[in-house]
């Protein structure tokens, strides 16, 4: 391919809208266009390297047994209402209108429509174990889309779904396919890390994310360094103590009421006059859960995770309540919160608390009295709690709850994620079969996503330098970028540099000409900007000497005589395909 023959748009200075690296060099390389917020056009060169991504899924996919399908994007919301998740997933959801004013779903994932397919299809336990995968364009209600594909509205996502006799076998899938993305993301020269977490809207009772450490990262992951443990914080957990320790060296008093006027927040009670310690304060927070408020418990010096309380309640239908709300539930305004058995009276709301409560004396809580305030409270004894659940998020330096070394916080991109779903969808969409006794049963299913798109730029985000990115060979627009420093059709520069590329072509390399009319300096700030992995020069000087110069992206330079540059260049390419001499990946500790 020819520079001039293809579109390559470069840019000098990253748009302002391009707030991380990666999302700042797809644009300056010419990658990529945005047509709209998180809605983004694939130029030439970032429709190579995105193809390049699939077909690794797809070999990686295929090896690991699983079958390709194509699946509709445009689904009737009565899947989604007979699966439970129009309403839980509906902040995702984009909805469209037919000419006869029926509506349907854009689909943000498949797990309705594949399980539908295999409540017709499969009947039999002869005709399990299956496991089923398409890559395909999914939609998603982003309320705010950045980063570029990182968040987008629009992206390409290969998603799975394994269906199986029983449980035994369904960890046999999951097993299968946490291999197989380990191999997918080494194979694009990412380093990852399989990380313990939170199932969310999908569902399921065991999930892994392989995350790209990167300080960008939106996502924040706790680990050891000590045992290896590393778990995304919605699911972490660590061995911080449970209770406050006691001040009081015996028995705690009964709860006293004392005043305190304009108090509003935890720390407001830690200064004077008061100076209470936000560890010996109860955290009260109200939210509405499906129209009906819940009461939430933690210590004052404790952040509540939203993921965690949504996977107790069975719900992500939940919202902080409003003032107005707060008061009609417990008579009193945010502040004064509390739930202490005797001011809550009969008001019948479930009361949530973490297990850093349990145990817990002469603590501060609030007399559900506007600037009134507790003392000497004993959890066990003085309040009402319905369900007792770890609701907190971890901090850097806790102990590990394996083996008790600090726990290390770190942001990074997750790439990938697979879940154990287990009867869920099946009993919910019928997709059973009989079992050799004659027997029906829902079959066991697991599902696996890989964000391409959002891998793409992880990519960018990890193998980059500050002349532009530095693509492994595999997902690479082009392994070789030849340049000519003259071009002139009667140039013996010219001549050399198409005898060059043929021989490559020839060899199976593939190499893209840059047949610009360009100063040296702007050939080679763009082939550096574009990352290709090896730039090969071709001047005057150097061919007069007999020689060109073959320039590694990510290393040295060296010259080589003219015959034997073609031998030479293939060579280093497929060293680099082989994992030797290039960038590759691997998965790991943080």
């Amino acid at each position: 391919m020819r520079w001039t023959h293809t579109l390559i748009p470069t840019l000098r200075e990253a748009p302002a809208e391009a707030e991380i690296v990666s999302h700042q060099l797809l644009l300056r390389a010419g990658l990529v266009r945005k047509l709209a917020g998180g809605v983004y056009s694939f130029l030439p060169l970032g429709l190579r390297a995105l193809h390049k991504v699939e077909r690794i899924v797809r070999e990686e996919m295929d090896r690991a047994g699983a079958v390709e399908v194509l699946l509709p994007a445009l689904q009737p919301p009565e899947i989604w209402q007979q699966s439970g998740r129009y309403e839980t997933a509906r902040h995702v959801l984009y909805k469209v209108y037919d000419s006869a004013r029926r509506e349907w779903v854009l689909s943000p994932t498949a797990e309705e429509v594949i399980t539908l397919l295999a409540a017709a299809e499969i009947q039999s336990y002869r005709q399990l174990p299956k496991n089923f995968y398409q890559i395909s364009v999914k939609f998603r209600d982003e309320i705010r889309p950045r980063f570029g594909l990182m968040r987008a509205r629009e992206f390409i996502m290969k998603d799975a779904y394994s269906f199986d006799v029983s449980d035994e076998a369904a960890q046999e899938s999951y097993r299968r396919m946490y291999e197989a993305y380990t191999r997918i993301f080494a194979r694009c020269g990412l380093r990852t890390f399989p990380v313990e977490a939170d199932t969310g809207v999908i569902g399921g009772s065991l999930s892994h994310e392989f995350m790209v450490p990167a300080e960008t990262g939106e996502n924040e992951v706790a680990y050891c360094e000590g045992c290896g443990y590393a778990a995304n914080v919605e699911k972490a957990v660590s061995a911080a103590p449970a209770a406050a320790p006691e001040t009081s060296g015996g028995s705690t008093p009964a709860p006293e009421k004392f005043p305190t006027p304009g108090v509003q927040t935890i720390e407001d009670l830690t200064r004077p006059p008061y100076g209470i310690p936000a560890a010996r304060q109860i955290k009260t927070l109200v939210y509405i859960v499906e129209s009906r408020p819940v009461l939430v418990l933690l210590r004052g010096d404790d952040q509540l995770n939203e993921a965690k309380l949504a996977a107790r309640l069975g719900t992500t239908v939940f919202r902080p309540a409003t003032p107005e709300e707060v008061y009609a539930t417990l008579g009193a305004h945010p502040g004064s919160l509390g739930a202490v058995a005797t001011t809550l009276a009969d008001r019948a709301v479930p009361v949530w608390a973490d297990e850093r409560l349990r145990g817990a004396t002469d603590m501060t809580t609030g007399a559900n009295e506007d600037g009134y305030h507790l003392r000497h409270v004993n959890v066990a004894r003085d309040l009402r709690v319905d369900q007792w659940a770890d609701l907190r998020t971890v901090r850097a330096g806790e102990p590990c709850a394996r083996c008790g070394q600090p726990l290390r916080i770190r942001r990074a991109i997750e790439v990938g994620h697979v879940f154990k779903l287990g009867t869920k969808y099946s009993e919910k969409l019928g997709a059973t079969f009989i079992d050799e006794s004659g027997v029906r049963r829902p079959c066991v299913m697991g599902c696996y996503g890989i964000g391409v798109t959002r891998t793409l730029q992880a990519v960018i985000e990890q193998c980059h330098d500050a002349d532009g990115i530095i693509w492994p060979v595999s997902v690479a627009p082009y392994e070789v970028c030849l340049t000519p420093l003259q071009v002139a059709e009667d140039s013996p520069v010219w001549r050399a540099a198409q005898q060059l590329y043929a021989a490559l072509v020839e060899a199976g390399i593939e190499v893209i000409l840059d047949d610009r009319e360009e100063r040296p300096g702007v050939k080679f700030k763009d082939a550096d900007l574009v990352g290709f992995p090896f730039r090969v020069n071709i001047g005057e000087k150097s061919l007069a000497r007999g020689e060109v110069e073959i320039k590694r992206r990510a290393g040295g330079l060296e010259t080589v005589p003219v015959g034997q540059a073609a031998d030479r260049v293939a060579m280093l390419v497929r060293e680099a395909r082989a994992g030797r001499g290039g960038t590759t990946g691997d998965s790991g500790r943080f």
